[in-house]
This record gives C-alpha cells, sequence and structure tokens, in this order.
C-alpha cells in the first residue's frame, strides 16, 4: 500500500514541494511561497524531517570557511567572457573581410570575373618584375644590415644590476612579452626570472624578485594590464607574492584587486595579499572587493580572508567594517556570502549585535 501523501489547503502534495526545500532553507522563496510551505509543515512529518536534512546540511556547508569551486567557477566565468568577447570580434571581422574577398563577387558573375582576374595577372607579373629588378640591390644591403644588427640585438641581455639605464621608460611603453621563464634556486632563495621582452630591441632581464629591475618591469605588467594577456599579468602576481611586504608591490596588488579586468587574475592578487602588511590597507581593499565586484569567487575569495583575519584578532571591528558586513549578510546574492558575513560579525566579538 501506497503511504498517504499528505497536502495543504491549496490541495498540494509532498512531492510537489520536495524540490523546493533547498530554496526554503536558504532563504530565497518569496514571502507567499514560504507561508504555503509553512503550512504544509503544521500537518505533514516527511516534510519537517526533510527540511531538518536540508538545514544540517547548510549547516555543514557553512562551517567550511574555504570554497575553492566558488573561486573556480568565477576563474571559469570570465575566461569564458573573454573567449567569447574575442570570437565576437572575430566573427565581425571575418564578415567585414568576407565581403571584400574575390568569393564573395566572383560566383555571381564567372565569365566576367575570370576575365578580371586574367587581367590582374597579367597585371602584377609585368608590373610585378620591373619593381623587383629596381628594388632588389637597395632592399639587399638593407636587409643584410638589419640582419647584423638583429642578431647582435637578439643576444643583449639586461642583468638586474644593471639600473634603469637599461631598459628606459619608452622600452617599456613600447615592449611586448616574449616570455617569462622561471628557475628554481637552492637553499630557499627566490627563483632566478627571466623576462624576454621584444622592445625597440629584443631585451632579456634576467634577476630574482628580489632585484628592483625585475620588480619593476613586473609591476609594470600590472599596472599597464590593458596591455598584456592574462596569464602574463597571472604570472607577474604570482612572483610578487615573495614581496608582499613591499610598498610598491603592495600598491600595485591593491590596484589589481581593484581594475583588473580578468577576474582570475583579481582572484589572483588578493590571494598574493594574503599576510602582507599594513593590515589596514589589505583590509580595505577586500571590503572594497567584497562590495564591488560582479564575481562571486572574488568575493568569497574576499569575505574567506576577512573571515581568517577576525578569527586572529587583525582586525578592527570598526564601524565601517560592520556596516558593510550587515550589508553583504542581507544583501549578497550568495548564500554562501551572507553566511560567512554573519559568521565574521560573531568572530568580531560578542558585543556586536546585527
Amino acid at each position: 500500500m501506497q503511504p498517504e501523501q499528505h497536502g495543504n489547503k491549496s490541495g498540494k502534495k509532498c512531492e510537489e514541494f520536495g524540490p523546493r526545500w533547498t530554496l526554503f532553507t536558504a532563504g530565497e522563496l518569496d514571502a507567499a511561497e514560504v507561508a504555503e510551505m509553512n503550512e504544509h509543515l503544521l500537518h505533514c512529518e516527511n516534510c519537517n524531517t526533510m527540511l531538518a536534512q536540508e538545514n544540517a546540511l547548510l549547516a555543514l556547508l557553512s562551517s567550511n570557511r574555504r570554497e575553492p569551486d566558488a573561486a573556480l567557477l568565477g576563474g571559469c566565468r570570465a575566461s569564458l567572457e573573454d573567449a567569447l568577447d574575442q570570437e565576437e570580434e572575430r566573427g565581425w571581422l571575418r564578415r567585414a573581410v568576407s565581403t571584400w574577398m574575390p568569393g564573395s563577387w566572383i560566383s555571381p558573375a564567372p565569365a566576367w570575373s575570370a576575365a578580371l582576374l586574367l587581367v590582374i595577372g597579367f597585371s602584377v607579373g609585368i608590373l610585378g618584375a620591373k619593381f623587383v629588378r629596381h628594388s632588389i640591390a637597395p632592399n639587399s644591403a638593407s636587409q643584410s644590415g638589419t640582419s647584423n644588427s638583429a642578431s647582435t640585438l637578439t643576444g643583449a641581455t639586461t642583468p638586474a644590476d644593471a639600473g634603469d639605464s637599461s631598459l628606459s621608460p619608452l622600452d617599456l611603453h613600447t615592449a611586448d612579452v616574449a616570455g617569462i621563464n622561471v628557475f628554481p634556486s637552492s637553499n630557499n632563495q627566490p627563483p632566478q626570472v627571466e623576462l624576454q621582452l621584444r622592445a625597440r630591441q629584443p631585451i632579456t632581464v634576467q634577476g630574482t624578485v628580489n632585484d628592483d629591475e625585475v620588480k619593476r618591469v613586473l609591476i609594470y605588467f600590472l599596472d599597464n594590464s590593458q596591455r598584456f594577456d592574462p596569464d602574463v599579468r597571472m604570472n607577474a602576481v604570482e612572483l610578487l607574492r615573495i614581496r608582499n611586504n613591499d610598498a610598491d608591490v603592495r600598491a600595485a596588488l591593491c590596484q589589481t584587486v581593484h581594475t583588473d579586468r580578468n577576474a582570475a587574475v583579481r582572484l589572483k592578487a588578493l590571494e598574493a595579499l594574503d599576510g602582507a602588511e599594513p593590515q589596514d590597507i589589505i583590509q580595505q581593499t577586500l571590503l572594497d572587493a567584497l562590495v564591488d565586484d560582479q564575481n562571486p569567487g572574488v568575493r568569497v575569495e574576499a569575505i574567506n580572508a576577512l573571515r581568517e583575519m577576525a578569527a586572529k584578532g587583525q582586525v578592527e571591528s570598526d564601524g565601517h567594517m560592520l556596516a558593510v558586513l550587515r550589508d553583504r549578510m542581507q544583501k549578497d546574492p550568495s548564500t554562501y556570502i551572507r553566511l560567512q558575513s554573519a559568521a565574521a560579525i560573531r568572530d568580531l566579538g560578542p558585543r556586536q549585535k546585527f
């Protein structure tokens, strides 16, 4: 015999309420739905059991301070957005070019198109031969000189102790990144870094992150994020992490959290600020990310870091911080962040009421 299915005044049965218990416990239903489900709970023991299980699961999830999946999701979403933007740009370019390509106008009139192609072919053959005869001698000399010069410049290496004169601001302004190579060092020393740049002449900057020239170039990558790929900026953040107590490095990392267009890079910069001093600057950066960043993974990393600092007594429970946490506890779209914001307020001391 089948067990009796309990219903409410609207005639709905348990099986119709089942899929909504998770939304109910997370506070994602509207007032009418909440009232309907509360009415059903008054008469159904089975659904009360299901609700208790959902609450237990939510409590278990909220006890975990780290949520790497959300960070991964944020990075994946950002990568997908970049890929879609690039694909849209390429699609527009293909459509524009195809309008002027021969394939778009040869097919409608094949006879005239064939004649036109023959005329173009004869013209190129005649004029091209004259042009080559006149220009081959000077071009050969020019190419020879360029080849010798390029081979010398490609081999040019800029050691980190050469000073600013080795890599001018103009070189940096026009440089592209050809490669970033990292070679591990022994005895717990910082790794050796090799930055290959294409500027007015190829330049290779070598040293460790402790060398000011290497630091200067890496910070330039972050300060000019619109010019360099996300992979380059991610590598720069990872290398600068060991110098997060340096004032210039800390300022560059905080700026990256605020302005970089790629969520994965912003997330990496937040992680790189872990343990940096002074704490009040880092605290403000975390609060700004928690309020302003549109990526849930970045906001999750910010609230996790704030909770960790609060648990260690490294932050002051001032009015601004409490106001931000209360706001996120009530308004953030992520259930996890709302729960963690409430927990952070509790961590700041029992005297605080919310």
